[in-house]
This record gives structure tokens, C-alpha cells and sequence, in this order.
């Protein structure tokens, strides 16, 4: 019997998953595009390029392109949440220093490897097929909607937390009223009584307006903090509505620097 050949691939790539990094950072191009850069450096990839883009309101995709392939990162500042990618077909990287440097650059509570892969797979001068060696699939993404629906839930709540608001805006209260009133024509929501927005709170800590705006299907509530211009916000609803949509219309309104969100499905 001859002896098979071994098996060797193309390239190696890491997929990991980053949780509770510092959302400022997740924000940042320039901040993420030196990170990376690093990563690749101090890993021993050769560098060639980077570009990093910001979208609106947040979020940033970014590449780091090294002559062995490339380091890439998505964000979602919302979750606290970056998408990490290393590819390379060099056999010089150093995987686990690349890693501690991004999770020391993100600060980043958690970092979970879900994918170690070998890409383009050979057995002596043949490329195996994807199919021969793909892992069956074991999870099924869903929308908002289709958990929605799928759960038969109830209601609805999604929770923001909105920094660094315009002082300006969260302070008047009329601005305030309005907010709920073109929030709730923005998601097709029914208002169900006046807008109520009320300044109060001795303790520093606390003072601001809280807002309380019932629905024909719920309720939208908020609180203004003055010491922190930070602006919280619960959405809840037994008619279902798109959580994003809200979180961008409502960081927009106020023109916050950022802004985290949780969904939760009530049953």
C-alpha cells in the first residue's frame, strides 16, 4: 500500500467573537485602525494596506490587508459587540499574540474563538470540496420580527441608553414631547393621551425630565439625566415594531455620541 500524501491548506482563519468591549473604541475608526494594525505588526504579518470606514450612526468596518492575507473587524457599538476575522496563508503569524492584542486594544471582557478553520483543503495535488468536510449547519438566524412571531409573543421591549446627548435637547421639554410624538409616527404607533415630560429630582445624580408616553398598544417611557446628558429609553409594545428603526431615529433626535440597546421578547 502506497503512502497517502499529507493533507495541507491553503490558509488558516480564525473567526472570533468579541463581547462587552469598550463602546467608544467600537466607534472609532482611528482608534480600531491602530489596533489592528498592531495586531498585525506585532504578530509578524506584512503589512500593505488598511482602511477603516464609519457608518451612521455607528459602527465601523475595517480591513487590514498583510501580505498574507488580511485582518478584518465589524462592529455594533449598540451590543458592545466586534466580528473579528484572521486569514492568512503564512505560516509565520502568531495567532495568540494577534488575539491578545486585540482583546487588550478592545478591551474586551470576552473573547470566544467560533471558528479555527483550514481553508483550501489538499490531499496531494487535489482541492477537496467545501461539501466534504463542512460542519452541518446548527443554528438558524431570525429577524426581530420572526422570533416575534415565532415565540407568539406578547410584547415587545427594546431599552437605550443614549450618550452624550445634546444638553440643549434633553433639557427642553417641549423638545422632549416631540420626540415621542415623531418617534411614535415613526414606528406606527398609536399615542394614546397627551405626552407628559416632567423636570424633578433633588438628588444631582438623578435630576432631568422624565418622559411617559402611553400607546394604544403599551407604553414609551424615558429619563433625561442632566449630569451625564445621557438619555434612557423603554419602548414596549404588544404590536411589533423594527428595534433599530427606533434606536437610530431616537440617537439621531438627540444627537447622541453613541448608544447601546436590548431587545427582549415578552411572552
Amino acid at each position: 500500500m502506497g503512502v497517502r500524501a499529507l493533507d495541507i491548506s491553503l490558509g488558516k482563519h480564525y473567526i472570533l467573537e468579541c463581547y462587552d468591549c469598550d463602546i467608544d473604541i467600537l466607534c472609532s475608526p482611528e482608534q480600531l485602525e491602530t489596533i489592528f494594525l498592531n495586531a498585525a505588526n506585532l504578530s509578524g504579518a506584512t503589512v500593505i494596506s488598511s482602511h477603516f470606514n464609519q457608518f451612521d450612526p455607528q459602527g465601523v468596518s475595517g480591513v487590514v490587508v498583510i501580505a498574507e492575507s488580511h485582518f478584518t473587524v465589524h462592529t455594533w457599538p449598540e451590543h458592545r459587540y466586534a466580528a473579528v476575522d484572521i486569514f492568512t496563508c503564512g505560516a509565520s503569524i502568531d495567532f495568540d499574540i494577534a488575539m491578545q492584542v486585540m482583546k487588550t486594544g478592545l478591551r474586551c471582557r470576552e473573547m470566544v474563538t467560533s471558528g479555527k478553520l483550514d481553508r483550501g483543503l489538499m490531499t496531494g495535488e487535489r482541492l477537496l470540496r467545501a461539501e466534504s468536510f463542512a460542519s452541518p449547519k446548527t443554528h438558524a438566524t431570525m429577524s426581530y420580527k420572526q422570533k416575534f412571531e415565532a415565540e407568539n409573543a406578547w410584547g415587545l421591549l427594546t431599552s437605550l441608553d443614549i450618550h452624550d446627548c445634546d444638553p440643549d435637547i434633553i433639557r427642553d421639554g417641549e423638545a422632549i414631547k416631540r420626540y415621542a410624538v415623531e418617534l411614535c409616527d415613526h414606528i406606527d404607533m398609536k399615542r394614546f393621551g397627551e405626552t407628559v415630560a416632567v423636570d424633578f429630582g433633588e438628588n444631582e445624580r438623578v435630576a432631568g425630565f422624565s418622559l411617559v408616553q402611553l400607546i394604544e398598544t403599551s407604553l414609551i417611557s424615558g429619563h433625561f439625566a442632566n449630569q451625564t446628558n445621557n438619555a434612557y429609553i423603554d419602548i414596549f409594545s404588544c404590536k411589533f415594531y423594527e428595534p433599530h428603526d427606533a434606536a437610530v431615529f431616537s440617537i439621531k433626535f438627540f444627537k447622541g455620541k453613541n448608544y447601546t440597546m436590548n431587545v427582549a421578547v415578552r411572552k
